[in-house]
């Protein structure tokens, strides 16, 4: 990542790239261009991980290093066959319903509280 690089500058350089508006990104992806805005000028620093898996999807841009400049790397670099299962569980995430997802997301956080109480 180079220097003061940050979330919001790479994606606005990816959109502008493309030449599509904020207006025309919301159309392709269903996120509000006032939220997209406050993304690319970094008022929002760590959008959620299906946010910025459907901006990488757009812009063809590298997820892992998307998640890095949110913060959700958690610091070391993910490997190959962690990036695998996150491609795999996102790609499945994308075929639900919407609310179909919001239960999955309900579940994955009912195991991660588990996990942190010892309980699993």
């Amino acid at each position: 990542m180079g220097d003061g690089e940050t979330l919001g500058s790479v994606l606005r350089e990816a959109r502008e790239r493309r030449g599509l508006s904020l207006r025309a990104v919301e159309r392709h992806t269903g996120l509000g261009n006032a939220h997209l805005s406050q993304i690319e000028t970094d008022t929002i620093a760590r959008p959620e991980m299906a946010i910025l898996w459907d901006l990488a999807a757009l812009y063809d841009l590298d997820f892992a290093k998307l998640l890095a400049l949110a913060g959700h790397a958690g610091g070391a670099a993910p490997s190959g066959r962690q990036r695998r299962r996150m491609t795999v569980a996102l790609r499945a995430m994308s075929e639900l319903s919407p609310a179909e997802q919001t239960e999955a997301l309900r579940y994955m956080a009912e195991l991660k509280a588990r996990r942190g109480r010892g309980d699993g």
